[in-house]
């Protein structure tokens, strides 16, 4: 049978403790967390001023950022280091994911509040999502080639879901399901095959 302590009443220096510790928590700056390819150095001169050494969009969270990995993934293709490649592209379609939704959210908290701030968060959002899924189709043919057809088609279903199945990158995905044996059915239809099948 557990046994219950009983709890006992703060002294008056554990009390003025609290009390203490409460204030300088109140007094602290805010410190948001920030990733370690978002660190800036800080200014010996002015050290509330925060200022960039690199040029903006460099880092791994942008659309150079992302590239790079691309690049970096068709130079491991090129070179069959295709688990190289598989790490680069599942990187990129990582950081292409998550500029696409961040520009999503900021669509979303300008929306109603400035219009012209919105669109362009919101074209952001659906260029970055088409890079991501560039990302996917390519990670899903270093998976065909590695003969890991599981991991390929769950990403080729997640690109015709993206893309739909009337866009090029939609089409293409789902050619590569066909030839895999996935689906049975050819898309685009031929004039030759019947509408009802």
């Amino acid at each position: 049978m557990a046994h219950l302590r009983t709890i006992q009443p703060l002294s008056l220096a554990g009390i003025l403790s609290l009390s203490m510790l409460a204030g300088v928590m109140l007094k602290a700056p805010s410190v948001q967390a920030q990733s370690p390819g978002q660190a800036r150095p800080i200014s010996p001169n002015d050290p509330n001023v925060v200022r960039p050494t690199a040029v903006q969009g460099s880092g791994l969270l942008s659309l150079q950022g992302g590239q790079r990995l691309m690049d970096e993934a068709d130079q491991a293709v090129k070179a069959q280091n295709l688990p190289v490649a598989l790490k680069k592209l599942q990187e990129a379609r990582q950081v292409y994911n998550q500029l696409s939704n961040f520009y999503q959210e900021l669509a979303a908290s300008f929306s109603g509040v400035d219009t012209r701030v919105a669109d362009s968060q919101r074209q952001k959002a659906l260029e970055t999502a088409q890079l991501r899924d560039q990302a996917t189709y390519r990670l899903a043919l270093v998976h065909r080639a590695m003969n890991q057809s599981e991991l390929a088609v769950p990403l080729l279903v997640q690109i015709i879901r993206s893309q739909q199945p009337t866009r090029d990158l939609g089409k293409q995905a789902y050619q590569q399901l066909l030839e895999m044996g996935f689906v049975d059915v050819a898309y685009p239809r031929t004039a030759d095959q019947p509408a009802n099948r």
